[in-house]
Formats: C-alpha cells, sequence, structure tokens
C-alpha cells in the first residue's frame, strides 16, 4: 500500500504548510487533520495526488483526486475536500466538513438496474460503516447519465455513467480533530467498489461489487 502524498494546502489557493499574510492562520486541528490525510495507507490500485481545493465554501480547504489505475485504464475517479471553519458551521453541526465526487462508468446490464442509486448511495455510507467511523449530516445526490454516439462518433457503443456527489461531517476527538486518515481510506474503499475491484479483505462476501470496466478521467 502506498501512503497519500502531497503537498500541504493551509489556504483555498493551495499553498504549502507555511501561514501566509493573505490569508487567517492555520488552526492547529485544520493542520493534524491534513497530516493525517497524508499520512493515511491505501490500496494500490489508487493513484492519489493533491489538486486545487475550491475558494468560497470554508476558510480553510485542502483538496485530494484519485483515479483507481488498472494498467493502462481508468476505471474511477474522483476528488475528496476537506473543508474546515473553526468558528463552526449550523448546516455541517461541527467544524470540520467533508465533500466529495466519485465518477465510473458502468457496464450496460449495471445501467439498467433501477436499484442502481439506492446501492451506490449504501456503499458511501456502508464504507464509514465499515471502518467504524463516527459521522453526521450526510447528504448527497447520485446521477446516472447515458451517452449515445452518432456521425463520425457512431462507432462508439453507448456509454453510461454513475456519478456520486455527497458531503458529510466527520465526528471530531481529542483536540477537535475528526480521524482524516480513517475517512480517506473509506473513500478509497467507496472508489475502489465503484471501480468493480473486490472488496481488500477477500473474506467479506457481503460486499457487492460492479464489473470492471474502464472509467472517465478527472477533468
Amino acid at each position: 500500500m502506498a501512503p497519500a502524498q502531497g503537498q500541504f494546502s493551509d489556504h483555498s489557493d493551495g499553498a504549502d504548510s507555511k501561514d501566509s499574510a493573505e490569508g487567517p492562520p492555520v488552526p492547529p486541528a485544520f493542520r493534524s487533520a491534513v497530516d493525517a490525510l497524508r499520512s493515511a495507507q491505501l490500496r494500490p490500485e489508487l493513484e492519489v495526488e493533491t489538486t486545487r481545493p475550491p475558494q468560497r465554501l470554508a476558510p480553510h480547504a485542502y483538496a485530494l483526486e484519485a483515479a483507481v489505475v488498472d494498467g493502462e485504464d481508468d476505471l474511477a475517479d474522483g476528488r475528496l475536500v476537506l473543508l474546515h471553519d473553526p468558528a463552526g458551521h449550523d448546516a455541517w453541526q461541527g467544524a470540520f466538513r467533508l465533500v466529495t465526487l466519485v465518477r465510473a462508468e458502468l457496464e450496460p446490464e449495471m445501467a439498467a438496474d433501477p436499484l442502481l442509486p439506492e446501492v451506490c448511495w449504501s456503499w458511501l455510507t456502508g464504507a464509514l460503516d465499515a471502518r467504524g467511523l463516527s459521522y453526521g449530516e450526510a447528504g448527497g445526490t447520485v446521477t446516472r447519465a447515458g451517452s449515445h454516439y452518432f456521425g463520425a462518433l457512431s462507432a462508439r457503443r453507448p456509454a453510461t455513467q454513475i456519478e456520486i456527489r455527497a458531503s458529510w461531517t466527520p465526528r471530531e476527538g481529542r483536540g477537535g480533530v475528526p480521524d482524516a486518515a480513517s475517512h480517506l481510506m473509506a473513500w478509497g474503499d467507496l472508489l475502489c467498489q465503484i471501480a468493480g475491484l473486490p472488496p481488500s479483505d477477500p473474506t467479506d462476501a457481503a460486499v457487492v461489487t460492479l464489473p470492471q470496466r474502464r472509467g472517465p478521467q478527472v477533468s
């Protein structure tokens, strides 16, 4: 397994760990949470790197993007953003928030399943629950979109993409710091599951996965 590596982002402009006169100082709780993200141990199929975080969602933000890679193919991809508002946020019911986008391309037989959105949402909550994580205020959408190709692109077969957009509040522990590393590992579990990979624990027969397939790139 490889650790998720990357530069520390103390502000929404993607700066490094040094405090900047252009923004508020970095709270110790946020710094500790980001350090935990950077040291998380993830499955080897995941390629993770830092990316520019959103600028207006919270005073402090740190973002990662990842892809599930099998040889030359990206089977699924996504982004995970850690937000922090030291003053707290009524809608979050806490000072931290995790926001994600996960996408993958589906096989036709799976795309036609009417229960697919419910199943995909259960994969997110199930990944968090399987690691014993405490969280609240979870919400999001599961979108299934189809593409049909015409003219010069008519040789391509129809494709269906599933997209999960979600956010949740990780419960804070000692020092007001959430277990960010475990939340990242749970998110990695979700990415691998939607990519169709078997669970990391082969004895867990209760986990249902999609067939392996080629997924989209993060743009």
